[in-house]
């Protein structure tokens, strides 16, 4: 599934650029190489990254 269609960012490579430590929407794009066009994925992002993060600090519990 894509997050961004812009960029074409999928999914799973918005979530591989989390697990390489992208913690901003804007180190996601500059993981992916790209740039925000439209913004309209800026959200979905960073929920991405804030499930991420949860998950992170639910496990160092």
């Amino acid at each position: 599934m894509y997050v961004c269609n812009c960029n074409a960012i999928r999914e799973r490579d918005a979530q591989k650029a989390i697990m390489c430590g992208a913690a901003t929407v804007k180190a996601v794009f500059d993981h992916c190489q790209t740039r925000a066009q439209c913004a309209k994925c800026v959200c979905d992002i960073r929920q991405m990254i804030d499930d991420v993060s949860a998950t992170v600090r639910l496990a160092a519990e």
